[in-house]
């Protein structure tokens, strides 16, 4: 195929990382790229000496092993599911014409595969014939660009005509083609066969990923196959995924190890002094043990004596309990009950067990749209015919509105209405019937200006345009089949044929369409629809009037967040369309500009043209997407959309998620073809320039209020670098353009100038963007921005961002497993990742910065004593505590209650996580743990250890007992230091725990009385007869029936837990934390919301997002040129009709609907409320929860505009108050920073 390929690559494929011979060596190069584990492989040697082992060698090998195997069998089950998924693809079926079936792994290139309707395409094919005419057939390219909308390729007519497997069997052509690459869009490569040369390009492939649609079969030549395949190239590498704790972490053990360095030797210096001046004068009856010769020697020993005895500061344990933390969190995330889809019946499932606490601390998400945001469902939802507005949605009966209204039965007078179709409003129906003009002509314009090629089972290129048509057959206009020159429709059950003149095609300049048929009567029509920015300038001066109603309803239909398009028509005569048909023909085949020609021939013609009105239609978001992104964004996450999609689609989808909402400042689109025209869009941005000539202090946070007569709307300057900005950037990234955008963009040199632009945004879109245009994108903010990303996906073409990111997500849809079987993490819908990140992910969070915070503190606390008995026992590295003592200590008796506190603890519920978003911020901003809190946290630890030292010395030191007997002994002194920390850090522990389960409650003062237990039994007689060499201290427990030793011990408790006390009572009453107050309003009985809170079950936080009256037209008719070319060619006409099955379209109601029902009760006293002006409120501030009294009287306005001026808007932050005037602040504002 290719000359420097000398074999034959398979179409196997592999995504997983390990096989039967790698797994080990691999894994445990990652698991030792853990600087912890290094660490404790280099004390495991050190106790392997005998002259410096201070300590068993099973106390940390056991422990190591241990937790190389829990994780090495975690990464194996993760791998044993790639594999599981891999060999599921790999195994499937697929038509080889010489040997029959064969697997997909066992397709070669050079292969000729079939291909039937509804078939994912095995490899990257070139489509040789089709059961279609001229060799067309249909594909849908969800897996691999989002897009669902069908597109056409079509095989060299040369190919096409060998049809007969037979005459396929004795094809020996030649194909020389450019190496495999990841460019979707493009395949440059020839074929030679009889001595001919053919030229191939992209039309004429089908790449793997695709599924054949409405085509009977097809042949290909397999091109390439396997990891050489387009989606294969674009699907990125298996990553080795760690948080940012586990970096972290490895920074601290290495300065922790350096800390342990310094104390061993300073503790040598101490033995080498001690040695050298006191210990020389016991040799005689003390001599040093072989091979110590001199003090020096002595010292070096006992360096690494003290390394190994001090090497408890990190403890194996703590990794083995970080382990098991992390998975009773998968396990939490696998059973949420709230995150289970019942209509797909589907969990919410944790693929990965290392992640949990980075999604606490997502700055970024990084989303498709097609699948992921949308249903990819298109309903007819509303319309406006001359005037008159037609709603879907009348829900209720109008005489009796506490009935709910029944769908129109269509076909009890239409038969050939689709069954699925859903309207309500009987009005339009009558209309229908009685033949109103206007209205016959409304829906006569969407069963003709089309290009839909199916009949009654119609399969559009795009799904907008399917919906239309869709509509007008339920109303009686029902489209049923087309030549190359008619078009034949049905209307109201009487079948009429137009003569199909000329398709004025649609493309991204035009916006809009028009067909020109002559109907059965002779005249001659132009029928137009198109975005109304467009069609409305191209009006006759008559439809002035109707253009303005028109345009409010556009006004109101996009405020929904529907796709909108305008219709109209033109009435030609004879005369007209002659004199433009000669001027339309002489273009179309125009060597030179044809498409200019065209375009300017178009433009003629479509001009003067009566309005008939417009359709409203519903790209159908998932459940809860508009209240997900408006929860996360006051969560201060910043949300970026990348698709595959076009621009106006994108833009549409933002307005109805309310990702894009008209408190903006600005849309800005970028869209630049050359590289001048990229950078200077980049670096002269308006809202670049706004920042520039009004400068504002950083930390200056303000709100302006402007009163009109409609109400009142919100402007949100913010120069806060934590808060969002209320500007929004387009980018269209021209898949189909050479010079696209993203090449530019993400060049070298303007990367940074790309980056800064879009990070100044609240909201970004890339549109057009490839699989790996994507893994970019999240490349380059992972490269430059110290923040975690999150990458969400449903489809193949999302594996590679996915992959790319800090955490991957996907969403089990209907564009096939690939995204799930990449992710981390996957549920069914969206809005679930609300729950996963405010929740799971905060929780995870939190509890695991609790449990290092007090693991590290415990362990200084228990280490440190050795430190300071060094200066008492000669610097000859003795232990305070006996063995078993030091070994038990982390595995028994303080285990478990630390694992209760980071398995089960929370500061606040998950109701109140999700009503406050703020609360996520302490994660974003790395405040919980962090290097200030490690370093408070050792000098807490290392206080204690002075206490639990010191204090005991000092009772001890000329105690005795009731009967004379000295008390102070080393036994005596272990068993009192030993019981005091563990009685100091099991308080210390119960002061940390926010949230009490019987399970802490047993761990905790279980593991108290599992100490005294073990201390009893071990200091007991029975024990020492049977192993008197292991058990030395005999009888010692009996020191606790002292006085003086509880009284010690006591008096040791309270010095080391004083201080915290009065630390933390201080401190929660000068600058307590908003989890702190969120729990004193809880327990006060308070029913606030501030501090961004969102809506959570008693009701609504939020303010509301108005359009403030802005049109925002969508169309969507092909995201390339539509099929006009296609059509009248004669192409397409079908040789046999093949039937395919339609999906039901489901109406969802709007979530604001909901969110704005709110109970107004009048004071008592008052006849009349006083009117009060309401102020929509940004999404993006933080100070929404404290404007809510405002939003919560909306609906009470008044004209008057002089009672917005007794109107106070109340700013919140922290415990402090500020009621300003609003007159007084606009007024002040508008004067110093010159805001018009």
């Amino acid at each position: 195929i290719n000359a420097p390929l000398l074999y034959l690559q398979n179409n196997c494929i592999m995504t997983s990382k390990y096989n039967i011979i790698t797994f080990l060596p691999v894994n445990l190069f990652e698991q030792f790229q853990e600087v912890a584990n290094t660490y404790f492989l280099f004390l495991l040697i050190l106790q392997l000496i005998p002259q410096i082992s201070s300590l068993p060698w099973f106390t940390t090998i056991v422990p190591l092993v241990l937790v190389l195997s829990i994780t090495a069998v975690k990464d194996a089950t993760d791998d044993y599911f790639r594999h599981k998924s891999d060999n599921q693809v790999n195994n499937r079926q697929s038509q080889v014409l010489i040997n029959g079936k064969e697997k997909w792994m066992d397709v070669r290139v050079g292969d000729i595969i079939k291909l039937e309707n509804n078939q994912f395409v095995a490899a990257d094919l070139l489509l040789l014939s089709s059961s279609e005419p001229h060799g067309l057939c249909y594909i849908e390219t969800a897996e691999l660009d989002g897009e669902t909308n069908m597109k056409v390729r079509q095989s060299l007519a040369v190919t096409s005509e060998l049809g007969e497997p037979g005459n396929l069997a004795q094809f020996d052509g030649e194909v020389v083609c450019e190496l495999p690459n990841n460019k979707l869009d493009r395949f440059c490569g020839a074929l030679h066969w009889r001595e001919c040369k053919y030229t191939l390009t992209n039309n004429n492939m089908l790449l793997r990923g695709c599924v054949l649609r409405n085509t009977e079969s097809c042949y290909g030549l397999v091109i390439f196959a396997g990891p050489d395949t387009k989606l294969m190239q674009n699907s990125g590498r298996t990553k080795f995924k760690r948080t940012s704790i586990d970096h972290l972490m490895n920074t601290l053990v290495l300065w922790i190890f350096g800390f342990l360095v310094c104390m061993g030797v300073i503790l040598a210096i101490g033995n080498a002094v001690w040695e050298r001046e006191v210990g020389s004068l016991f040799q005689s009856y003390l001599p040093w043990d072989p091979p110590v010769d001199n003090f020096l020697f002595s010292a070096f020993l006992s360096f690494w004596s003290y390394v190994i005895i001090l090497n408890t500061v990190v403890p194996i344990s703590l990794y083995v309990s970080v382990e098991v933390i992390r998975l009773g969190h998968s396990y939490f995330i696998n059973w949420d009950r709230r995150m289970f889809c019942n209509r797909s019946n589907t969990a919410a499932e944790a693929r990965s067990t290392t992640l949990n606490e980075e999604l606490g601390q997502v700055e970024y998400i990084f989303s498709d749209k097609t699948g992921t945001l949308t249903q990819n469902i298109m309903t007819f939802n509303k319309c406006s015919i001359n005037g008159h507005q037609v709603e879907k949605s009348h829900r209720f009966d109008s005489q009796e509105p506490h009935i709910l209204a029944q769908p129109l039965d269509f076909s009890a007078w239409n038969p050939l209405a689709d069954r699925d179709f859903c309207f309500y409003d009987v009005s339009l129906l009558e209309a229908v019937k009685m033949r109103e003009p206007a209205v016959h002509e409304f829906f006569r314009v969407l069963s003709l200006c089309h290009t839909v090629m199916r009949e009654l089972v119609y399969k559009a290129q795009s799904p907008d345009e399917g919906a239309l048509v869709t509509a007008a057959r339920n109303f009686g206009f029902v489209f049923r089949s087309r030549t190359p020159s008619t078009i034949t429709t049905q209307e109201l059950g009487k079948e009429v044929t137009y003569t199909l003149l000329a398709i004025l095609d649609f493309n991204n300049i035009r916006k809009r369409m028009s067909v020109i048929v002559r109907t059965p009567e002779g005249h001659i029509c132009l029928y137009c629809k198109g975005a109304d920015t467009v069609l409305f300038d191209r009006l006759h001066s008559c439809n002035h009037d109707l253009m303005n109603i028109t345009s409010d309803h556009l006004n109101e239909f996009a405020g929904d967040g529907l796709r909108t398009l305008a219709l109209a028509y033109r009435d030609l005569s004879e005369e007209q369309w002659e004199e433009w048909a000669e001027r339309y023909h002489g273009a179309d085949k125009a060597i030179d500009y044809r498409e200019d020609r065209l375009a300017a021939a178009y433009e003629e013609i479509e001009q003067d043209m009566m309005l008939l009105g417009a359709t409203a239609i519903e790209d159908k978001l998932q459940e809860g997407i508009a209240e997900t992104i408006t929860v996360l964004s006051l969560a201060n996450i910043k949300i970026w959309v990348l698709t595959g999609d076009k621009q106006e689609t994108a833009v549409n989808i933002g307005y109805s998620s309310k990702m894009l909402t008209d408190d903006m400042t600005e849309v800005f689109i970028m869209n630049g073809y050359t590289v001048q025209s990229v950078r200077e869009d980049l670096r002269y941005s308006p809202f670049i320039c706004l920042s520039v000539q009004a400068p504002v202090h950083s930390s200056l946070r303000f709100l302006v209020f402007f009163a009109s007569f409609g109400g009142l709307f919100t402007t949100v300057f913010s120069h806060d670098p934590l808060s969002a900005s209320l500007f929004s950037i387009l980018i269209s990234f021209l898949k189909e353009s050479r010079s696209s955008w993203q090449a530019h963009a993400l060049e070298a040199d303007m990367e940074q100038e790309f980056l800064e632009t879009a990070c100044a945004c609240r909201t970004v879109i890339c549109c057009r963007v490839t699989p790996l245009q994507k893994a970019m994108v999240v490349e380059l903010i992972r490269r430059h921005k110290n923040a975690v990303t999150l990458a969400i996906g449903d489809g193949a073409n999302d594996v590679s961002m996915i992959k790319t990111a800090h955490i991957g997500v996907g969403i089990s849809g209907q564009e096939g497993i690939q995204a799930v079987l990449a992710s981390d993490y996957s549920f069914s819908q969206f809005r679930f990742l609300q729950r996963l990140l405010l929740v799971h992910g905060r929780w995870s969070y939190l509890r695991m910065c609790r449990f290092l915070c007090y693991f590290f503190y415990k362990n200084f606390a228990f280490t440190m004593v050795h430190f300071w008995f060094g200066f008492f026992c000669g610097f000859s590295a003795q232990t305070v505590y006996d063995q078993y003592f030091i070994t038990l200590y982390n595995i028994v008796y303080t285990s478990l209650p630390v694992l209760a506190m980071g398995i089960f603890d929370q500061d606040v519920s998950d109701q109140r996580s999700l009503q406050y978003p703020k609360l996520y911020e302490p994660g974003q901003l790395n405040l919980l743990f962090n290097k200030r809190e490690f370093f408070i946290c050792i000098a807490q630890g290392i206080y204690t250890s002075v206490v639990l030292f010191f204090v005991p010395y000092g009772a001890l030191w000329q105690a005795t007992q009731s009967n004379g007997v000295p008390l102070a002994d080393y036994q005596t002194f272990a068993v009192t230091t030993a019981t005091a920390l563990v009685i100091v850090v099991s308080v210390q522990i119960s002061l940390d725990t926010g949230y009490w389960t019987a399970i802490n409650h047993f761990f905790v003062w279980g593991s108290l009385g599992t100490y005294f237990t073990i201390l009893f039994t071990m200091h007991s007689s029975i024990l020492f007869n049977i192993f008197p060499k292991q058990f030395h201290f005999l009888g010692k427990a009996s020191t606790l029936s002292q006085p003086l030793v509880w009284l010690t011990i006591a008096l040791a408790t309270v010095i080391c837990i004083a201080p915290v006390l009065a630390f933390r009572f201080l401190k929660l009453d000068l600058k307590p934390q908003l989890s702190d107050t969120k729990k004193q309003w809880k327990a006060g009985g308070h029913a606030r919301r501030s501090m961004g809170g969102a809506s959570g079950p008693g009701g609504s936080g939020l303010g509301h997002l108005g359009r403030g009256g802005s049109r925002r037209s969508g169309y969507a008719f092909a995201h390339q040129e539509g099929f006009g070319e296609l059509i009248t060619s004669g192409k397409n006409m079908r040789l046999s009709s093949l039937a395919l099955a339609t999906f039901a379209a489901r109406h969802s109601s709007s979530w604001i609907d909901t969110l704005r029902k709110k109970k107004h009760s009048p004071p008592a006293g008052d006849s009349s409320p006083a009117p009060s002006v309401a102020a929509p409120v940004s999404n993006s501030s933080s100070l929404i929860g404290p404007l809510e009294t405002a939003a919560e009287q909306r609906g009470q306005t008044n004209a008057d505009p002089q009672v917005g001026v007794a109107d106070v808007a109340q700013v919140e932050t922290g415990q402090c108050s500020l009621v300003v005037q609003v007159n007084t602040i606009c007024k002040t504002l508008l004067t110093k920073y010159q805001v018009h």
